[in-house]
């Protein structure tokens, strides 16, 4: 007894003191958030010794010249431009004299600001946590004796990836520039393209110990404004410790975790990322991801590719066609296979079914088990293929499919129409724009399957109804995920099933823009255009 109440104490000791820790930890922080700089410059400097204790890429040097004041230069040496840092900054400070007039002044590092120093961006702050920020940031921290503000210097000169052309967005006729895991660049990227002030970019800084810089831009008087604030006080709304990669921003905002369809676009487009904001949509962009998040997003949205846009509306009309039937066929196919053949058979004609008859009599499972076998195997193979290095993974998964599929069908685990089934249904896939969108396709493929093979058809139209269902009722930032159809707004079927002229399209779409505007006309008239192909 004696025993149990010793651990018992031992136990909440160990937990006061972790306690008294955190709470050490978080005063500690607040403290530093509110503490200002000293006019010593020797304990400013021990200060941040302290804060920066066995942080060997942050650099303290001092500069001493005979009858001025002594100013500490604070950096990360993998975060700046050392050329720049050398001739903007440290020939200046070292070689350019301080007269006795300005050496009185009780706002020196203001002084140095103007006249002292070649850099376009700089700061004053007054706050050890300002310093320490800007720091990290790619600043260098300058720190004279005597005062208590300090000059931030932005010098920033990391190495980055430069523009590429953008990899799962591939178009033919397109721009083939892409966005990059740089925010200055991504910013800069969209500014080219739309010179309007009223491109607004409001800045957020997320997580705790990341730091991450995000941005959300909208262009003022199209984005609806509700939006734009539900945007806002959502992402206002995170608190985690890090965000890092565009998932992770998505998760925190999106209205519906548990959905399989996405309900934020992204791309690695600025053509398709300015085309939204053009269309009153609200983009979301993240220092580190190469991708914009695009919201709100329609089920619409996801079936539509850049390419449409670079070629003639006719030919962009049919090829959307051709992608909603192999988005049905993505999803669809191998559960109506497997419905025929194992419920109703009499849908096929005679000559098929017994071509299909022969050919699955050597394989010893069902046709669900064999449907459900032969989609694990390609999910695999994909994932494998993408998984490789690049020079190896697509003739790997390629073989790997032809070997295992021949394979099988000689063994006789499955039939050659389960092959062609199957095959079809991944070639499909891959005519879906959006790869997050063509995952949940994916992903709905087996639970259909498994209600095709245990009711048939009436199992695939309780699986497609119960889809339905939920399609209608998500929602992205309040929008309706079936926007345009349900509910129904007419004008917008130009840009929807079929793509039609560009100066046929002359209002925004009411997904996200504040008012239908007149956004194209027509070049001439009929009359005009009748008029100029009559003349010699």
């Amino acid at each position: 007894m004696i025993d149990v109440k010793k651990r018992v104490r031992k136990r909440l000791s160990s937990l006061d003191r972790k306690l008294d820790g955190i709470d050490s930890n978080s005063s500690h922080s607040e403290e530093m958030e509110k503490t200002l700089l000293n006019h010593d410059l020797a304990q400013n400097e021990l200060r941040f010794k302290e804060t920066f204790h066995n942080c060997s890429d942050v650099q303290f040097r001092q500069i001493y010249n005979k009858g001025q004041p002594n100013i500490l230069l604070l950096y990360v040496s993998g975060l700046i431009d050392e050329q720049k840092f050398s001739m903007a900054i440290l020939n200046p400070l070292t070689y350019i004299p301080i007269s006795s007039e300005y050496r009185q002044l009780d706002d020196l590092a203001d002084f140095i600001r103007r006249e002292g120093l070649a850099i376009g961006h700089t700061q004053l702050v007054c706050k050890y946590s300002e310093v320490i920020m800007g720091v990290l940031r790619g600043n260098v921290a300058i720190i004279v004796d005597g005062e208590a503000t300090a000059l931030l210097a932005e010098v920033i000169g990391f190495d980055k990836r430069g523009i590429e052309e953008p990899t799962t967005e591939v178009s033919i006729l397109g721009p083939k520039e892409g966005f990059t895991e740089t925010l200055t660049m991504n910013i800069s990227l969209l500014r080219r393209r739309i010179r309007s002030h009223h491109l607004k970019l409001e800045s957020f800084v997320l997580g705790d110990l990341s730091q991450t810089d995000v941005v959300v831009a909208y262009i003022d008087g199209i984005a609806k404004s509700s939006i734009v604030e539900e945007v806002r006080n959502r992402i206002s709304r995170i608190h985690t410790d890090s965000i890092y990669g565009s998932s992770a921003v998505e998760e925190f905002i999106e209205d519906m975790s548990f959905s399989p369809f996405p309900q934020i676009m992204k791309t690695e487009r600025p053509d398709t990322t300015v085309t939204s904001l053009l269309e009153g949509q609200v983009v979301i962009l993240e220092d580190g991801s190469p991708y914009a998040a695009i919201v709100p997003m329609t089920f619409w949205a996801a079936l539509q590719s850049a390419e449409d846009y670079f070629n003639r509306s006719l030919f962009s009309s049919a090829v959307r066609w051709i992608r909603f039937t192999l988005f049905l066929v993505s999803l669809l196919l191998p559960s109506i296979y497997v419905s025929i053949v194992s419920f109703h058979p009499q849908l096929i004609p005679t000559h098929l079914l017994l071509s299909i008859t022969a050919a699955r009599e050597p394989t010893p499972f069902p046709t669900v088990v064999e449907a459900l076998l032969m989609e694990f195997m390609f999910e695999a193979l994909r994932e494998a293929g993408l998984r490789l290095p690049r020079a190896t993974g697509s003739a790997i998964s390629i073989v790997g499919a032809l070997v295992i599929g021949q394979s099988a069908v000689q063994a006789g685990i499955v039939s050659a129409p389960m092959v062609i089934v199957v095959a079809t249904t991944g070639i499909a896939s891959f005519a879906i724009p959006r790869y997050n969108f063509s995952s949940a396709v994916r992903m709905l493929r087996f639970p259909l399957l498994i209600l095709a093979g245990m009711l048939g058809f009436y199992g695939v139209a309780v699986g497609v109804l119960i889809i339905l269902i939920h399609l209608v009722n998500l929602r992205s930032f309040g929008v309706p995920y079936m926007t345009s159809v349900a509910p129904q707004y007419p004008f917008t079927f130009k840009d929807i099933f079929i793509r039609a002229p560009k100066w046929a399209m002359r209002q925004r779409p009411f997904v996200a823009g504040e008012r239908e505007e007149r956004v194209s006309s027509r070049a001439q008239s009929q009359t005009e255009r009748k008029m100029n192909n009559e003349k010699p």
